[in-house]
């Protein structure tokens, strides 16, 4: 018997894996569009005017086992030392059981953020518990449910403490013994604000003169001080105070809350989440009761559902840029939950007299290590520390430096002629002792010693982690159910389609996610010297390349950690490019009322005057009203801010119009990436007019939305705007934008995940799957065709990658509305499409490119059935109140309770679409939202309060 030759490819990832319809899927769908084929669709639905006119090459496609060998080349180029800089930054180790069950877990990194949280109770839980860590550890009443890294949790910390503070002074303190990553951010924040920023010594501050004041505690060069007379003077003045905290060195000192601080922020990365070179890592911030409702970020609280039990949701101001937009507090649209939910389940797993524990043993190591060097005869700074200190070496610093380098350390240079050294969870006695020998000093190291340097007034000797859940028992079997039970309460990719408008829930392939655990990605530090990353230089250097390739700009900054960051990021860039130009005066910025929410907060963020511009029938910008706008404005216009394709779900003709009206009258093009995937190999937006555009990572190019973050927003400029791209976090203060965030490359340790999506699908196959996520919206819009009116189409009845449903008529005809049909969705096992945005009462769907015809017609026969089920309230058959829809999500205690409703277990339970072997149970049913403002809980209530919700 003979075999004939086959052009398969079994590890061809680009042609069947990452693609969900096969090829005869497509021609089933290809039918139902009425289509020929891809190309015939592609050339209904894009615009002829905006196509580029070479295919995209970004080399050959890589197979899963090429990908994964070339990833280990590029690996071994890294050099991984033990990091002794410190500087915020520490290594840490990540129980196992963590790092298996929580990082590596796809249950828990593909899921989204918790807006529906009948379906995200375990995410909400976890997060709850960071929250309650967080607080206690701070003692300071609220906490959010993470921040993006410590710098920028300190500008969140600034511009916050600006809007509570009573004081109505222009300037703002900061302690010079911050991180100085956390001053220059600071600065970048302050400056378009108007806000003075002052640098000094504590001692020296006048509270008079100030709305606030940030101090680092421990400071940066080891110093351990007590703030509380601080805190008086500036409360005497009316003012607020913030600090920056380490949580390891709260375990064992005094809480800034004890000391009077209003405000801390600090990063969480030490508790059990890896360097990355950077990022990502989980930053928190706290403050008192009295400032919640101005706190930044996402905030998840305590409410309870529709029988009273208790139930987690998103608090307060879950999305106020979308609401308040260039009047919101903060642009902060992502946070770091994947990395939060590690911090919290590490405390967790150890538990307040664990985590004490871990806190002494790393001062007593930073004792004998100060101990050998001050025996030896070296000055040591200061004389009361917890990790860190400076030792005087004067024409030496570099020849210290260099010999720890030998000896398998890296360490700091600290000003001219000192040496910064912070000691960590991770040094061992072999590396104390290889310390002393890079100072010429020979002894070993006694792991007995009790010697303790801390400040005997500043010892904590305040409880924190209460709560039982930090007291469970901590055998693995338990930690690991307990982590199990969370995330089968959750609903993520893993388990049904996400079909989110404007957020684009594609695969992230294990292929793509295994790099991010091995050692020579995970423990790099941000500031190391420059030849230890020569592997992460390769990778971040040929990514910049490719995505040059795809946008057609001419440079990127990889520094933006999240798509909002990016936006600032992008306009801070152009207002750069303004200044440098003697037009510093342009301060305004048009938005179509159609851009997505961070947009105006972000151009705020800026100092820039937002100047809303209309919207026609088809969901379009208004060209003649921006033609207006940009004309009245000419003189002070700084740019716009728009969406390709745009919010609405279609392929704007007049793009290009667009961005030529804006060029004639001295403004610059941002344009939002959200949509990217929509056009990767089919229209590049620096071929449009763009001048800058940030780069959602976390969407287009396939990096994880881990229940809520981490993300990457890189912006990409054309040429005139790369020498105001923002600069490295540790540069000198000059007239360019400044830094965004805390390390050079924002979250790098998540590049290789972008890195590998480009190499493994090729040129061809990224536009493939570009041209697949049409297919697969317009297969929705027309399979629903009828049932829903599709509120936007373009000129020849297309959709791009997504489409808006419109439900409002039905709140009339049948009272339903668009939270109705959303909490049905989950009984039918899916996410909702994204609600009431941009346009409030309907569904923006968007199912990408990964999705299977099997999945698209499940979601559609689950829209089909609802569509039924409104249609029997509509012609009388079923109760207005009383139906599946109101009703809406249906749980297993629903099913076996008393059933008192008029209509059937049968219709409630197992609607449309829904799978009865592996049906997805919600554990709750419909959340109160207004009940958990009025009753505002953001911290694990007691155990005897989940019984009583329980009876």
């Amino acid at each position: 018997m003979s075999f004939a030759p086959s052009d398969y490819q079994p590890y061809d990832f680009a042609n069947r894996r990452h693609i969900g319809p096969s090829p005869s899927e497509m021609d089933a769908m290809f039918e139902t569009l009425g289509v020929d084929d891809i190309d015939a669709l592609i050339s209904e639905t894009v615009p002829q005017s905006i196509l580029q006119s070479e295919p995209l090459e970004t080399g050959r496609p890589m197979s899963e086992r090429q990908l994964l060998w070339w990833m280990r080349q590029i690996a071994k180029k890294n050099t991984v030392l033990t990091s002794l800089i410190g500087q915020g930054y520490h290594g840490t180790i990540c129980p196992p059981a963590i790092q298996r069950n929580i990082l590596e877990n796809p249950a828990w990194y593909t899921a989204y953020t918790p807006y529906q949280p009948e379906i995200s109770q375990g995410r909400l839980e976890a997060l709850l518990n960071y929250q309650t860590m967080v607080s206690d550890l701070t003692g300071l009443e609220i906490a959010n449910a993470s921040l993006l890294d410590e710098a920028t949790a300190c500008a969140e910390a600034m511009t916050m403490a600006g809007r509570v503070a009573k004081s109505k002074q222009k300037a703002f303190f900061v302690d010079e013994n911050c991180h100085p990553q956390n001053i220059a951010v600071v600065r970048t924040r302050a400056r378009p604000l108007g806000i003075e920023v002052i640098v000094g010594d504590p001692d020296d501050l006048d509270p008079e003169a100030v709305f606030g004041a940030l101090f680092q505690y421990p400071g940066t060069y080891g110093h351990v001080r007590d703030f509380t007379g601080h805190m008086e003077r500036l409360h005497a003045a009316q003012a607020v105070g913030v600090v920056s905290a380490d949580p390891m060195a709260l375990c064992v000192l005094k809480s800034p809350g004890e000391m009077g601080a209003d405000i801390a922020v600090g990063t969480t990365q030490r508790f059990g989440v890896p360097m990355g070179y950077g990022g990502p890592h989980a930053a928190y911030i706290a403050c008192r009761d009295a400032y919640k409702r101005s706190l930044p970020g996402r905030l998840v609280g305590v409410s309870v559902d529709a029988r009273g039990n208790r139930a987690y949701r998103l608090a307060l101001q879950t999305r106020e840029q979308h609401i308040r937009r260039e009047k919101a507090t903060s642009n902060v649209c992502t946070a770091q939950a994947l990395l939060a939910v590690m911090a919290g389940f590490y405390a967790v797993f150890h538990g307040p007299k664990g985590l004490r524990a871990i806190a002494e043993r790393i001062h007593r190591k930073t004792a004998r290590l100060a101990q050998g060097l001050e025996d030896a005869g070296f000055e040591v700074e200061p004389k009361d520390f917890f990790d860190t200190i400076t030792v005087e070496v004067g024409l030496f610093q570099k020849a210290v430096i260099d010999a720890g380098v030998r000896e398998g350390v890296n360490m700091r240079a600290v000003g001219e002629t000192k040496v910064g050294i912070a000691v960590d969870e991770t040094t061992r006695p072999a590396k104390i002792e290889a310390v002393w020998r890079a100072f010429g000093v020979t002894r070993k190291d006694d792991p007995q010693s009790q010697t303790y340097r801390l400040p005997e007034a500043l010892i904590r000797t305040s409880p924190y982690l209460e709560h039982e859940v930090f007291h469970m028992n901590r055998a693995e079997t338990e930690m690991v159910r307990y982590m199990r039970r969370l995330a089968d309460r959750d609903l993520a990719l893993d388990r049904a389609m996400i079909p989110l408008g404007s957020c684009t829930m594609k695969l992230n392939s294990a292929a793509e996610m295994m790099p991010l655990s091995w050692h020579e990605f995970a423990n790099l530090h941000p500031y190391c010297p420059e030849d230890q990353a020569a592997g992460y230089k390769e990778l971040i250097d040929g990514l910049n390349a490719k995505l040059c390739q795809v946008t057609g700009y001419d440079a990127i900054s990889m520094q933006p950690n999240s798509g909002a960051q990016g936006e600032y990021a992008g306009l801070l860039t152009i207002a750069a490019y303004h200044e440098a130009n003697g037009e510093g005066h342009r301060n305004v910025c048009l938005i179509p009322v159609n851009a997505h929410g961070t947009n105006p907060a972000s151009a705020q963020m800026v100092g820039w005057k937002v100047v809303p511009v209309k919207c026609d029938e088809m969901g379009s910008i208004d060209i003649e009203d921006f033609r207006s706008k940009a004309e009245k404005h000419a003189d002070n216009l700084a740019g716009i801010m728009i969406t390709y394709p745009s919010t609405h779900g279609v392929f704007e003709e007049t793009v290009k119009e667009v961005c030529e009206i804006t060029h004639a009258n001295g403004g610059q093009v941002y344009i939002d990436g959200a949509n990217l995937n929509a056009m990767v190999g089919i229209s590049r937006p620096g071929d449009l007019g763009g001048d800058v555009s940030h780069l959602n990572l976390h969407k287009t190019f396939c990096i994880p939305h881990g229940g809520g973050g981490p993300g990457m927003g890189p912006i990409g400029v054309k040429s005139h705007l790369a020498e105001h791209l923002p600069s490295h976090p540790l540069a000198a203060e000059g007239s360019g934008p400044g830094p965004v965030s805390a390390a050079p490359y924002g979250s790098p340790s998540l590049l290789p995940i972008s890195w590998a999506y480009i190499q493994m699908m090729g040129g061809a196959g990224l536009t493939q799957a570009t041209k697949v996520a049409i297919l697969n919206a317009n297969y929705i819009a027309k399979r629903l065709e009828g049932a829903y009116k599709v509120l936007y189409r373009g000129p020849k009845g297309r959709v791009a990658h997504e489409c808006i449903l419109d439900v409002r008529p039905f709140d009339k005809s049948a009272g339903v509305t668009v939270d109705d049909i959303a909490k049905r969705l989950v009984d039918c096992g899916f996410h909702a499409p994204t609600m009431s945005w941009p346009v409030a009462g309907t569904l923006m769907v968007e199912p990408t490119e990964s999705e299977t015809q099997a999945e698209l017609d499940r979601f559609c026969d689950a829209m089909l059935g609802i569509r039924e089920e409104i249609r029997a309230i509509e012609d009388g058959t079923s109760d207005r109140e009383d139906n599946p829809l109101k009703r809406a999500p249906h749980t297993v205690e629903d099913l076996v309770g008393d059933w008192d409703r008029s209509y059937s277990r049968e219709q409630g339970c197992f609607p449309s679409g829904a799978f009865r072997v592996d049906k997805y149970w919600p554990p709750v049913n419909r959340v109160d939202n207004v009940y958990g403002d009025r009753n505002l809980i953001c911290t694990c209530p007691p155990m005897e309060d989940y019984a009583e919700a329980a009876e």
